[in-house]
Formats: C-alpha cells, sequence, structure tokens
C-alpha cells in the first residue's frame, strides 16, 4: 500500500477538476438553465456525445456503486440474501425515497448522510493518526522510474476524486430543483460559495480516509482483497483490530453512509440527466425542461437502469475490484471530455461577461484539459 504517498496526486485532481465542478452551479445561477441546455447551445452533436457517453456509462457505475453497496448492507446486517435481490432492494428503496420526496427527500437524506459521514469519518481519522506512518507522504508518485502504484490505479483515484465530472451536470439540475421547490433563485455568488464549501469539505474527507487508509492498511500491510466479501469484510474488521472494537461502530456509519449517499445520489442523478437530456434534444423550447421540472421519462429510465443493475448483479459474481475499477476508469476517461463542454458553455454568449471565468480559471481549466487529456490517450494507447 501507498500510505500517504498519493497526497499529491489528490491535491492535483482536487485543483485541476475545480473549474469544470465551479462551471456548474456559474451557468446555472448566472442563465437560469441547466448544463444540459448548455450543451445543446453549442450544437446538438454535443448533447448527442452526452447522451451516449452517459448512457453507456451510467449501467457500469451504478452496478459498481449498488454491488458494493449491497456487499456492505449483507455484512454490516448479516444478511443472505442475493446479491441481485440484495441490489434491487436497494434500488427500489432509493427509488421509493425519491418518488415519495421527490427533489426535498434526496436534499435531506443527503445532508443527513453526509452529516453522519463527517462525524463518522473524521473520528476515525483522529483515531488513526497514530499509527500512521508519515514518513510516507509525498508530492511524487514515482520510486526512479516506476509509478508507486498501478497506472489503471491512479487513473481510478483521480476518476473519482473527489467525484466524476457527470457531477457537474447533477449538481446544475439539482441547483434548478432546489430553486423551483423553494421559489428562490440562487445568485451566483451564493452559488458558487455552496458549492466551494461542499467541494473542499469533499476534500477534506478525502484526506481522512487517506490517513485511515495509511494508518490501517499501510501499517498492516494488508492489501485489499479482489473477493466482495473479503473485501467488505477487511474494509470494516481490520480497523477493529488495529484501533480496538470501540471504532466498529463509528467505522460501520462512515462506510455505510459512504455508500448510501453514493447510491442515492446515482440513482436519482443518471435519470435525471438523461431524462433532461433527451426531452431538450425532442422539445427544446418546452418550458419545464428549462425550469428544471423531471418527466415520466425520468422515471422510466430509473426503473430500466435498476433492471439492468440487477441483471449485472446476477451476472457479475466475480471480481468486484475489476469492476469498480472499469467503472472509476470510465470516469476518468469521459472527463477531459464533459470538462471541455463544461467550459464552452460557460464561456458562452449565454453567460453574461461578470459571471464568466477569469484569465486565471481559463488558464487552469486549458491545463486541466491537457493534463487529463494526455493521461487518458497514454493509457489507452498503453493499452492497445
Amino acid at each position: 500500500m501507498a500510505g500517504l504517498a498519493l497526497s499529491g496526486v489528490i491535491v492535483l485532481a482536487l485543483v485541476l477538476k475545480y473549474p469544470f465542478f465551479d462551471f456548474a452551479p456559474r451557468y446555472t445561477a448566472a442563465t437560469g438553465l441547466s448544463l444540459i441546455e448548455g450543451y445543446r447551445r453549442i450544437g446538438r452533436w454535443a448533447l448527442w456525445l452526452y447522451v451516449v457517453l452517459t448512457t453507456f456509462s451510467s449501467v457500469i457505475v451504478q452496478a459498481a456503486v449498488v454491488l458494493f453497496t449491497s456487499y456492505l448492507i449483507q455484512f454490516v446486517f448479516g444478511l443472505t440474501l442475493s446479491l441481485s435481490i440484495m441490489g434491487g432492494l436497494l434500488c427500489a428503496t432509493c427509488g421509493l425515497l425519491l418518488w415519495i420526496g421527490r427533489f426535498q427527500i434526496l436534499d435531506k437524506s443527503i445532508k443527513v448522510i453526509l452529516f453522519l459521514l463527517a462525524c463518522s469519518t473524521l473520528a476515525t481519522a483522529v483515531a488513526t493518526v497514530p499509527q500512521v506512518d508519515f514518513s510516507t507522504f509525498g508530492l511524487w508518485i514515482f520510486d526512479g522510474a516506476e509509478l508507486i502504484v498501478p497506472l489503471a490505479f491512479l487513473l481510478a483515484l483521480v476518476g473519482w476524486m473527489p467525484a466524476p465530472i457527470d457531477l457537474s451536470v447533477w449538481s446544475s439540475l439539482w441547483t434548478m430543483a432546489k430553486d423551483r421547490a423553494s421559489g428562490v433563485k440562487t445568485d451566483v455568488a451564493t452559488a458558487r460559495l455552496d458549492f466551494q464549501i461542499g467541494y473542499f469539505g469533499t476534500g477534506i474527507l478525502a484526506f481522512a480516509f487517506v490517513i485511515i487508509g495509511a494508518g490501517v492498511m499501510h501499517s498492516t500491510g494488508e492489501a485489499f482483497s479482489a473477493q466482495g466479501t473479503v473485501f467488505s469484510t477487511q474494509l470494516i474488521e481490520l480497523y477493529s483490530v488495529a484501533l480496538g472494537e470501540w471504532i466498529r461502530p463509528i467505522v460501520i456509519v462512515a462506510v455505510l453512509t459512504t455508500m448510501l449517499s453514493t447510491s442515492l445520489t446515482v440513482i436519482d442523478g443518471f435519470p435525471r440527466a438523461l431524462d433532461h437530456a433527451i426531452r431538450s434534444l425532442r422539445f427544446p423550447d418546452r418550458q419545464d425542461q428549462q425550469q428544471g421540472q423531471i418527466g415520466s421519462l425520468y422515471w422510466i429510465i430509473l426503473v430500466v437502469l435498476a433492471m439492468v443493475t440487477v441483471l449485472v448483479l446476477e451476472l457479475f459474481i466475480g471480481n468486484m475490484t475489476a469492476m469498480i475499477d472499469f467503472a472509476t476508469i470510465m470516469s476518468f476517461l469521459t472527463a477531459p471530455i464533459l470538462g471541455y463542454l463544461n467550459l464552452r458553455a460557460v464561456c458562452s454568449n449565454d453567460v453574461l461577461p461578470e459571471h464568466q471565468p477569469g484569465r486565471a480559471m481559463r488558464i487552469l481549466s486549458y491545463s486541466g484539459l491537457l493534463f487529463m487529456g494526455g493521461i487518458a490517450i497514454t493509457y489507452l494507447v498503453w493499452q492497445l
């Protein structure tokens, strides 16, 4: 295990991906439109490209997230249900919550879950500090001419650190839904401040997890198993062994809330994005589309994705780690494309000059695109 040696990679990912997430609340607050509408105004080709990428990644990412969450639920509660049944129950529960409470239940549930996540994760990190070997800290990921971890692992880490860029589109849709539910339009400054608090808070939690991993996995020399049931057991049992049984409930809350919040977010996010994208292609001038309302297509996509997820869980009984790695690498490979579309949208004539990114932000954006695009091409060539 790399200990704290990947700290530099995390910092780099947080810095280079920052503009593309910032553009979502900036664009939506400035125009009253979602990034999906921004893509359509770039050209129908841009929105079609987004639909294709999102359709493909939705199956992989949702299946991976639900798979991992189902493993954790099985372990924590000692259940013996099959993965496909567990995944189906998880999708059904999340779907029911969204049906009953619509956006309000999503907003309130995520806030409660994230509060529990922050408290439990920070408590676990503080308890782990005495176990950490801080000599492993570094900003350089090479040991001589070789990477300290496999390239695929680095891509997976950057792909979901702090989140896939897909979430920038979801963020703009959630901003519109929140404005519609509250009846108050969020201004650009407030939208960006809310985003920055969440973004940097996520960064702090990321480093908390690094400390936990460095203190437990690195200090014991253990490696995560590729088998899902063993993986889930390790994730919680190792903390209890290293820090004492008292930490077990806190770790369980941290791990479970992480995956439950991710599952709820993904199960809502992909159908919401595809619903808006498809309706924007078919009915570009519809007012409900521009106001962030979801249509019946949202529920159809949610159910279809849930059914496909259950099918994947039924068939994919083998290597959970490989599936999760594939999902996270896909997020990295699509990041430069979505990042470019976000930049095009926020620099368009739809956004007033005073709300467009300044020179420094644009330079950072192009630097991020060059870095992520270059690494993505290198990886694809390396795989051939």
